[in-house]
């Protein structure tokens, strides 16, 4: 008679054989609660992991940093308050805060607004010094651009480096359609010539002059119903510092109209003046929830940074990583790690490899809980809200997406029928369908779900 692991084996391989023939698929499942390997198929072969790479950046992150310690814009002053007037200049210093938006922004303009003065003399600076010059990631495709899943990074972020365009038609067929941008700021500019119900006004779109590096946002065509879409702006760190001007003259202060960047030293005549904080378990809940690159990015920067250095490049974070590889038996040597997001093409990891996370991060009572938590739920909410129900998978798998073009995996933790937790990697590669990949791997987690030992 077949035991229940052979059963589990019989299920997956069946599975397997369903899959487009031009395809791979690599799997690795452990028994966390038996400490027992289940199932294993070409777990060691090299896969592209998109944004299950997220798991790598977040476990090294909780392995190495204090998750009491907060992601902080700090705002300070160099010079002395007399009468009603700042003599001397003013520096926003950024801590690369993925999480900082209008409440962040208005929480530090309304700080310094209530301190005693009315005029700065000197000037404004905005302080990037945290992270080198590099906007983009290793290997990120310049045509995604000016998608709002590739920021301009800097350690001056405000709304995530983007605006969201809301387009809605008129009443009647002609009119000028309604555009509304948020958040507001004369940092960009619009032009609108999306007309209602109008065929002959052509394909609608919206878009913005990235290949020049320009921040006019040009919506065009014919709209028959409301239309979204988020778009980056170039340059964030000029976004951050042009919006917070605008906001300091709006809250009574008088400034020049200028700001340029800088970095901040602190002396005797240095003090600050406002700060603002965004929690380390908000940056990784949408790190692994909404799968957002930005915050796994300025989590690899904090990563790095963590060693004491002034200013941190992606690579100081990345050996953090590769530190942690090492950690578990593994040569670093024998993967590519080139980003904290999976958004570059250069990543190859193993479904091994991301197993062995899982596990590890298990077996950490200070980081399990917190991982856990920030992980989406089958059925129920993040990247995996709309998959696995019903059936018993549903509500009991939490685990982390990655989908590219021809590539998508999925690894996290299921609950048995038995009540085992058991960990899991599953990396589909060069198939071209992610519909008939998401079921694959939805099948699989229901033989996980249903397994008893």
């Amino acid at each position: 008679m077949a035991t229940a692991q052979s059963k589990l084996s019989v299920a997956i391989d069946s599975l397997i054989a369903t899959l487009p023939p031009e395809s791979e698929v690599g799997i690795a499942v452990y028994d966390l609660t038996a400490r027992d390997t289940l199932y294993a198929f070409r777990d060691k072969k090299l896969s592209r992991p998109a944004s299950t790479m997220k798991l790598l950046t977040t476990i090294t992150a909780l392995s190495y940093l204090d998750a009491e310690e907060p992601f902080k814009t700090e705002v300070w002053a160099q010079g002395v308050i007399e009468n009603d007037t700042l003599k001397g200049d003013l520096y926003v210093v950024g801590g690369f805060d993925p999480e900082f938006g209008d409440e962040g922004m208005n929480a530090l303009v309304g700080q310094i607004a209530a301190l005693p003065f009315r005029t700065i003399s000197g000037k404004v600076y905005g302080d990037v010094s945290m992270k080198d010059s590099l906007h983009f990631g290793s290997g990120w495709a310049w045509d995604d651009n000016p998608e709002s899943y590739q920021p301009y990074l800097s350690p001056l972020m405000y709304d995530k480096g983007t605006v969201n365009v809301v387009v809605v038609p008129g009443v009647n067929k002609g009119d000028t359609a309604t555009v509304d941008v948020m958040p507001t700021s004369s940092y960009y500019t619009v032009r609108n010539e999306a007309i209602t119900r109008t065929p002959s006004e052509g394909k609608f779109s919206i878009d913005r002059d990235w290949i020049n590096n320009g921040n006019e946002i040009v919506i065009k065509g014919n709209v028959d119903q409301r239309k979204t879409r988020e778009l980056n702006l170039y340059s964030s760190q000029d976004y951050f510092m042009h919006t917070f001007m605008e906001r300091l003259k709006d809250s009574g202060i008088d400034v020049d109209s200028e700001y340029s960047f800088s970095t901040f030293a602190n002396d005797s005549l240095s003090s600050q003046l406002a700060v603002y904080n965004s929690s380390f378990q908000a940056v990784i809940d949408q790190i692994l929830k909404k799968s957002d690159n930005l915050n796994a990015e300025a989590l690899l920067c904090k990563i790095g940074a963590a060693s004491g250095k002034k200013s941190v490049s992606a690579s100081d974070g990345l050996a953090q990583v590769n530190r942690l590889i090492k950690r578990l038996g593994h040569n670093p040597l024998d993967y590519k790690i080139a980003d904290g997001s999976g958004l570059s093409n250069y990543n190859y990891i193993s479904p091994r490899l991301l197993l062995d996370l899982l596990i590890y991060a298990y077996n950490d009572t200070q980081i399990f809980p917190r991982l856990y938590k920030a992980l989406p739920t089958s059925g129920m909410e993040g990247t995996i809200k709309n998959r696995m129900k019903p059936g018993r998978a549903y509500k009991n798998v939490h685990a982390k997406t990655g989908s590219f073009t021809g590539i998508n995996a999925l690894a996290g933790y299921a609950q048995a029928a038995n009540g085992h937790i058991i960990a899991f990697s599953i990396m589909n590669q060069n198939v071209l369908s992610g519909r008939k990949a998401r079921i694959f791997q939805d099948q699989v987690c229901e033989v996980l779900c249903e397994y008893v030992e």
